[in-house]
């Protein structure tokens, strides 16, 4: 998963014609290195339909708290050509169910737009 450090590269990585995930984390966070484990397998299962790009909200306080609204962590946000499609943002540990599910509804919502 590739590490998004700065603004501008965020709003580069969102501008894309496919889907794009973030994924925001922080090092400290016990429910995002709960995830690790699986989260390779799912890039895997995505690849060539959703690019996965990760952000500690620690790095971009602003963009994450302030910008986003991201209070809770990990959280996973969809975008396709800048904009936001759906959003899976709790405070909850995330299952690689609830991971696919939320990546499943992101491809649908993409499907409905562009139709």
């Amino acid at each position: 998963m590739e590490s998004i450090t700065t603004d501008d590269a965020f709003r580069a990585a969102i501008q894309g014609e496919g889907v794009t995930v973030a994924v925001f984390k922080t090092t400290w966070c016990p429910d995002c290195h709960y995830i690790e484990p699986f989260m390779p397998a799912v890039e895997s299962k995505y690849e060539g339909t959703i690019r996965f790009v990760q952000i500690d909200r620690d790095d971009l306080p602003d963009l994450c708290c302030s910008e986003l609204n991201i209070l809770g962590i990990p959280s996973f946000i969809a975008f396709k050509q800048g904009g936001e499609l759906v959003r899976f943002v709790s405070k909850l540990r995330k299952t690689r169910e609830e991971i696919e599910q939320f990546l499943d509804r992101a491809l649908q919502v993409a499907d409905a737009l562009a139709n």
